[in-house]
């Protein structure tokens, strides 16, 4: 199958293209940017194209010629992300009625059971661009989106919140709601349930991925803290609103704000897989714990999918080579090296030497 990645130069996309490859498909990569292929170990190895997903000639001329889209455009890093990822679905959805196209996968969120009102902005944002992109269903078409929490590897934009929080605070505050059950699945899994989808067109409507684990997200934040080696204390404290808790994690963290902002509203619900809506992989191979995900995340760049990659974010970047001479504590460095992220995500990636 030839498969077009809208977003393949973004966090999953530079991992679930090798995977396809190695699977036997053809790729065509498309990013928003101009093409780079020079970042990517596999980039000499795809057809590249330009893609922005609210320009409809460009999408169109992306479309030719290819069987399957795998959708992964996520817009969390602006205010007003919902009416792009909408117009954006739209165009896709549209592009692909008027194509050849016979498989759209792509990767949501998982959906809380709880009123649509009571939903965060983030949350709704990814079902409705899921119910936008299931319209392009037809007699030669399916459509499944795929549900996915917290994505557990470095460069995942949620897994480095949790990770750059639990780095810097020494004393973490855990708000009430923060016990909230939660079911991260390592990035491995991730990839092979999409390369799984697309060669069963059987499935359709929406599939839940998740790890073999269900944890309070506060369980999350010291597991995390374990992994990398840190002792921190956890206070429980109460009236806390999920609003304020945002833009103070926005405020310490390299991510994003509106990203951070976004991310945190959505943690006063359980985000879990639905009982008998779970994808469960098809060559029996037991899914990633928790604990040797974060271990992997931490482990040497580019040895496994949940490691670093050079083509990730540069504020996801676990490191900061200029403070590796700070004779300093541990949480002395890190909130040094998140601070000097923070300014350069700021003013605009300064080259500062060493960043």
């Amino acid at each position: 199958m030839r498969i077009l990645v809208i977003g393949a130069s973004g966090y999953v996309g530079s991992r679930l293209v090798p995977a396809f490859l190695d699977a036997g498909h053809e790729v065509v990569a498309a990013s928003s940017s101009a093409p780079r292929p020079e970042r990517f170990a596999w980039g000499h190895r795809v057809d590249w194209a330009r893609c922005d997903v609210t320009d409809r000639a460009q999408v169109a001329a992306a479309l030719e010629g290819v069987d399957g889209v795998c959708y992964l455009v996520h817009s969390l890093d602006r205010r007003s992300f919902e009416d792009r990822d909408r117009e954006g679905a739209e165009v896709v959805r549209d592009a692909v009625a008027a194509s050849e196209v016979t498989r759209v996968i792509y990767l949501s969120g998982l959906v809380p059971d709880a009123p649509t009102q009571d939903l965060s902005r983030h949350i709704f944002s990814r079902l409705e661009v899921e119910q936008v992109l299931s319209e392009a269903t037809s007699p030669t078409c399916s459509v499944l989106a795929l549900r996915a929490g917290v994505v557990l590897g470095a460069g995942s934009t949620s897994f480095e919140v949790i990770r750059q929080l639990a780095t810097l605070l020494v004393v973490q505050p855990v708000p009430s709601w923060l016990e909230h059950d939660v079911q991260p699945i390592a990035v491995s899994d991730v990839l092979r349930a999409m390369v799984e989808a697309f060669e069963d067109d059987r499935l359709t409507g929406s599939l839940d991925i998740g790890g073999p684990h269900v944890v309070p997200y506060a369980r999350l934040l010291a597991d995390c803290s374990r992994a990398a080696g840190l002792l921190r204390l956890r206070i429980p404290v109460v009236l806390v609103p999920p609003a304020l808790v945002s833009a103070g994690a926005a405020a310490l963290v390299a991510a994003p704000f509106w990203t951070v902002s976004s991310l945190v509203q959505s943690l006063r619900h359980d985000m879990v897989c639905r009982p008998g809506e779970t994808w469960v992989p098809r060559d029996g191979r037991p899914l990633l714990g928790i604990r040797e995900s974060m271990a992997r995340a931490f482990g040497e760049p580019g040895s496994t999918p949940e490691a670093a990659l050079p083509s990730d974010p540069s504020w996801t970047s676990t490191r900061v080579p200029v403070l590796d001479e700070l004779h300093a504590p541990a949480t002395v460095r890190a909130g040094a090296g998140l601070a000097l992220k923070k300014a350069r995500t700021v003013l605009g990636a300064l080259p500062i030497p060493g960043l």
